[in-house]
């Protein structure tokens, strides 16, 4: 597990010697900086280790340095200049604040998360990446405050960690709000298509026999996709067999009795099975 945040401060530091936008935009290539950096702040955010506080001390202190030797070197017009501006600084950006959210759950766990979503003066990306943090955690006591954001006209990152944090809160059964957030939005394109896997994921989750119904709806009126984590119908078909033991009727397959059609239940399971316990961060300013 260190080993990542060790080698993404490194990375930062050998950036830190560029000369030219040429010279960093080719060494954040070459360091495969943002995937490094995400997947190691990701694992930090959800543990709790003593040396994690130092590194990630240095490691938002390389990114705030980062930041602004990029500004100076990529003040010109050339096109190495104008994607450093345009891309990379941005990241960096993103990373320093998800970095912050990071050291604080290292130094105050999740109160200290609490606090910094809290704070209506620090940075949107910084109070969602706390808020991320403490949705993946899922402490046992906070779902009034998952349950606070899962309402329509909420930021539409907070309402995607509420609703993947949902799953891990069976006891509260919030299947039916989850239900009315998918319902609430289902005539908006863009929120359907963002927020709708997440709702879907977690009601797969805490398969409540109470979603039968939706989900029965679902088999007519849902979309389909050739991703089973976007197609809403082959979720209904999997749930509705879950509750039934039975193959449903649906828009989708003609004939239910098909092998194809078991075979791709079956690779749709397969998938939902890897994303029960994921999460899928945004890149977010």
């Amino acid at each position: 597990m260190p080993e990542p945040i060790f080698q993404f401060a490194e990375g930062l530091r050998i950036l830190l010697r560029s000369r030219s936008p040429e010279e960093l935009d080719e060494g954040w290539k070459q360091q495969d900086i943002a995937p490094l950096g995400w997947d190691s702040l990701a694992a930090a955010r959800r543990a709790n280790l003593v040396f994690l506080e130092p590194v990630l001390k240095e490691v938002d202190g390389l990114l705030l340095r980062l930041i602004d030797r990029a500004r100076v070197i990529a003040d010109g017009p050339s096109v190495a200049a104008e994607r450093v501006r345009a891309f990379r600084i941005v990241e960096l950006e993103r990373l320093q604040c998800a970095t912050a959210a990071a050291l604080v759950a290292q130094r105050f766990g999740v109160a200290g998360l609490s606090a910094v979503v809290a704070d209506g003066a620090a940075p949107l990306s910084r109070r969602y990446y706390a808020f991320l943090g403490i949705a993946e955690r899922h402490p046992r006591d906070e779902w009034t405050m998952f349950d606070a954001f899962l309402v329509r006209g909420g930021h539409h990152a907070f309402v995607a960690a509420a609703a993947e944090a949902s799953r891990f809160y069976p006891e509260w059964s919030p299947a039916q709000k989850l239900i009315d957030m998918f319902r609430a939005v289902r005539h908006d394109p863009y929120l359907r298509s963002f927020l709708g896997p997440r709702i879907l994921q977690s009601l797969y989750v805490l398969a409540d026999i109470d979603s039968l119904p939706f989900f029965q709806e679902l088999l007519v009126v849902g979309h389909t996709h050739r991703d089973p984590i976007h197609c809403e119908v082959t979720r209904a078909m999997i749930m509705a067999e879950r509750f039934t033991g039975k193959l449903q009727e649906n828009s989708k397959f003609a004939d239910v009795r098909s092998p194809e059609v078991k075979a791709a239940m079956d690779s749709a399971v397969d998938v939902y099975e890897r994303h029960r316990h994921r999460f899928l961060p945004l890149a977010l300013l």
